[in-house]
């Protein structure tokens, strides 16, 4: 069992005998479970006895539980208390609203609030357009969900999604400087949801729509996107096709291919995969099929959903129907957005030469990218743990800092492709390579760079 990254990572406070011996012990029993200590302290020293705390990351909760256990089995140590730091971090949440102006004395609330305010408010109101410079409206986002399609955690509700929206907030401002807030609506009915965003959007910028589940999501990007005059970005969709054919465009230069040459399979019919075909489409690829529970998706299926047979009225020219497996014989490039161990690492021997994996399945991708590795020639994922980490940061920051900076009332398929090509070149020829083909998150060209395209900036 090999732990991984800090999301599972434990602090114990442990009292054991005033030995300072113990502590090796204690790093070796962590190291024997399968941990890995990353930091040790003692917090208190007495002649009976030591305080020490040790911070150590796990794979999984149960493996943290494990720790804990080996922990507790070293003679003389006794764990006081485990803090797991996950949950720490989120105690109160992570976002809060500060004031940007001084609020110290009467002449700063007569200006910041009445009587002041009231003229601000006058000049808007005979002046709406003003509103824009006047107020936070013209760098903010609302990001709206209705809780049913959280991560890959299914339909857990407003409530739960609350964490997820707070942490796509803070992004926002840590990567574009945009002040976002969470609306976690309690419905799931479609009307109500259209609704509640249009009487909520006076007061933002722009709409990012996010964790809403298929279909129900397509038809309220395109309701909202018809009634208001703010752009309307449901990242589950734009933004995950843009990081993916930003991705597929450097992993096709790796191995010396085209996007209108390549035969492509898509897993996942949903609102990823279909918004991923939709500008793979644009981008100029010519030979995609999506396969989801049904099979390979064909036109001359009669049984397929309205949904799921427009997509296949747009895609797979050769009429190919079967299993996964069957879509992907002599494909050159397979990209995941379903569900866990669905691509069996044998079957990529049977694409082209030089096949390019994305399995983009969170937490647990559709193949093992070690295993995948010994078949492809470039392999991505949604995971920070391995190399080429498809991740929406890269895409929906600069997006949005370039829409608030336009002021911009839609984002177009143009807009987006421009987005996927920034991103791509960002990556230099002589940094290239299977195992970098999309820059990191924390590189601040890239929302730089995002935004440039979106405003259409000449360069």
């Amino acid at each position: 069992m090999a732990a991984t990254t800090s999301s599972y990572s434990i602090t114990m406070r442990l009292y054991t005998a005033p030995d300072h011996g113990v502590v090796g012990t204690v790093a070796t029993a962590i190291a024997t479970a399968g941990g890995i200590v990353t930091a040790i302290d003692v917090a208190e020293s007495s002649h009976d006895r030591l305080v020490v705390d040790v911070t150590c990351s796990a794979s999984d909760a149960d493996h943290a539980a494990l720790l804990k256990d080996a922990v507790d089995a070293v003679e003389g140590v006794e764990v006081h208390k485990t803090s797991d730091r996950t949950f720490l971090l989120h105690l109160g949440g992570k976002i809060e609203v500060n004031s940007k102006v001084p609020l110290k004395n009467r002449d700063d609330l007569s200006m910041a609030y009445t009587p002041g305010v009231g003229r601000v408010s006058m000049a808007i109101a005979e002046t709406p357009d003003d509103v824009w410079r006047l107020t936070v409206k013209g760098n903010s986002v609302a990001v709206v969900t209705d809780g049913s399609a959280v991560l890959g955690l299914g339909n857990i509700g407003p409530g739960a999604a609350m964490p997820v929206m707070e942490g796509k907030a803070a992004l926002f401002k840590r990567f574009a400087d945009i002040d976002a807030w969470p609306i976690c609506l309690a419905t799931q009915d479609t009307d109500e949801i259209v609704k509640a965003v249009e009487m909520i959007a006076p007061g933002f910028g722009g709409i990012n729509l996010e964790d809403i589940a298929a279909p129900r999501c397509f038809e309220i990007e395109a309701r909202l996107r018809a009634s208001l005059d703010i752009p309307v970005f449901h990242d589950d969709q734009h933004g995950t096709a843009i990081v993916v054919l930003a991705a597929l465009t450097n992993a096709l230069r790796v191995v010396h291919k085209s996007l209108p040459d390549v035969r492509i399979v898509v897993a996942g019919a949903g609102a990823a995969g279909s918004a991923i075909v939709t500008l793979l489409l644009a981008g100029g690829a010519g030979d995609v099929i999506v396969w989801d529970r049904e099979g390979c998706l064909s036109a001359d299926d009669d049984s397929l959903s309205p949904a799921k047979a427009e997509l296949a009225s747009r895609t797979n020219k050769r009429r190919v129907r079967g299993d996964l497996r069957t879509g992907l014989t002599g494909a050159d490039v397979f990209i995941g957005v379903s569900g866990p161990g669905l691509l069996k690492a044998e079957w990529i021997a049977d694409m082209a030469d030089d096949a390019v994996v994305f399995a983009l399945a969170n937490p647990d991708p559709e193949v093992d990218p070690a295993e995948a590795e010994k078949y492809a020639a470039v392999v991505a994922s949604g995971r920070s743990d391995y190399a080429n980490q498809i991740n929406n940061v890269l895409a929906f920051p600069g997006v949005f800092r370039g829409l608030l900076d336009a002021r911009a009332s839609e984002i177009t398929v143009e807009m987006l492709l421009r987005a996927a090509e920034a991103i791509a070149h960002v990556v230099q020829d002589d940094e290239l390579n299977p195992n970098f083909i999309i820059p990191s998150v924390f590189d601040l060209d890239v929302p730089k760079a995002v935004a440039a395209a979106i405003r259409g900036d000449k360069s």
